[in-house]
């Protein structure tokens, strides 16, 4: 299909800097919940999250586990470069992989104080890792993408426990402050498992397990999903028409079983964040390329929504494709990437609902947003403005329907 130009300007709006949550409350689900649905909008707080939501929903969250990938090196005349872990290049791009890797590694990254780095010096830091120390080391490979490679003095020791032993927490840029030893803690769900993302899935923060408990209660179902989010989540949109905008790619990773409870799911589904969104409507777009195409890579690209499909399978057979793909290869986890663009006219194929927190104007997150509200998203905005909600990762949160 041909897709309109869709204006920038749109989807801006005035977040006045106060209104910014810099920290997060100090109980998780004590945060503010906006619950819209059919055009109303009523207010609750994230604890009444189990009263809002039917009886046969399920409930689909992204496991991902942020790491402390910001890592500081000092050089020998003192001056501090920092390295932000981006993307895995070698030995592998899959990061899971990557993260248990016992040998060397590159990675692109950002590279703070980058001039002072010179070519062919090797940074070294020391490390306490369970009582031992390690040495690490780093030195750029590719200077013009930022690529960098580290090795260490101890190949017993996986690059994951490295990072976790000595990186900083990567907290989103517009909080402009450094970290402290609760963002350790705070700035992860309590359901974290799958290192790998440089940002939370932050519509999971405020999860407690007293919540958790409330909703199995009530025989709310379950299921995961892992997308390592990307620093590229927080990328301005900085062209007019922002279908010119670069959409980042993401890395993917999906259970049988989770096929397999979303085929047999007659109820609602509701996505805990927009990662999981982005999953969970690329894991169908994934099924739409199978049954036309047997046997391919499971990768979305940005537009491949938006393209000319003779006729698109309904969820079932989607569904129902992937589990045959899967049965094919033997696998019982597919693992893909998306640059999924979700954007107003985009039609939901999996996801009823979201929960999700208050996002930056102008942002590809907003799109998303008024893809699932259409024009109503500055209703919604406005109203948790006049409300006093908290905003953006360490904010409040809402209840969308679509």
């Amino acid at each position: 299909m041909e897709i309109p130009k869709i204006d920038l300007k749109d989807f801006e709006y005035t977040l006045p800097e106060e209104r910014i949550a810099k920290f997060p409350l100090e109980k998780r689900d004590a945060s503010q919940l906006l619950h819209y649905q059919n055009g109303k909008i009523d207010h609750y707080h994230f604890f009444d999250l189990p009263e809002l939501l039917p009886g046969n929903t399920l409930l689909v969250y992204n496991n991902t586990k942020v790491i402390p990938a910001r890592l500081i090196f000092q050089r020998e005349t003192g001056a501090k470069i920092e390295i932000f872990l981006l993307q895995p290049v070698a030995p592998t791009t899959v990061i899971p992989e990557i993260m248990l890797a016992k040998h060397p590694v590159t990675w692109e990254t950002m590279i703070g104080n980058a001039k002072k780095w010179k070519d062919g010096e090797v940074l070294k830091g020391r490390i306490a890792v369970n009582g031992r120390e390690v040495i690490l080391s780093a030195r750029i490979v590719n200077r013009e993408n930022k690529q960098v490679e580290f090795t260490w003095d101890n190949y017993e020791i996986a690059f994951v426990d490295l990072v976790e032993a000595s990186g900083e927490v990567p907290l989103p840029p517009y909080l402009n402050r450094k970290p402290t030893a609760n963002d350790k803690s705070r700035y992860q769900t309590v359901y974290s498992k799958k290192e790998g993302a440089v940002a939370a899935p932050t519509a999971g923060l405020h999860f407690t397990e007293e919540v958790f408990a409330k909703l199995r209660t009530k025989g709310i179902e379950e299921a995961e999903v892992t997308l390592h989010v990307s620093a590229g989540t927080f990328q301005p949109i900085k062209v007019a028409n922002v279908l010119e905008h670069p959409m980042h790619s993401e890395q993917m990773e999906i259970k049988r079983e989770t096929v397999e409870k979303l085929l047999s799911h007659s109820g609602k589904i509701v996505a805990v964040g927009t990662t999981s969104v982005r999953t969970l409507e690329s894991l169908y777009w994934y099924g739409v390329k199978l049954i036309e195409e047997k046997g391919i890579d499971f990768k979305i690209e940005k537009l491949f929504p938006y393209d000319r499909h003779e006729h698109l399978p309904s969820r079932d057979q989607s569904l129902q494709a992937i589990l045959t793909e899967m049965n094919t290869r033997g696998h019982d986890t597919i693992m893909g990437t998306t640059e999924i663009f979700i954007f107003p006219g985009y039609r939901f194929q999996l996801v009823d609902g979201l929960i999700t927190n208050f996002h930056q104007p102008g942002s590809t997150l907003i799109l998303l947003i008024s893809a699932i509200l259409g024009g109503k998203w500055r209703n919604v905005y406005q109203e948790a403005l006049d409300k006093n909600y908290r905003f953006l990762s360490y904010g409040d949160s809402s209840l969308l329907w679509i």
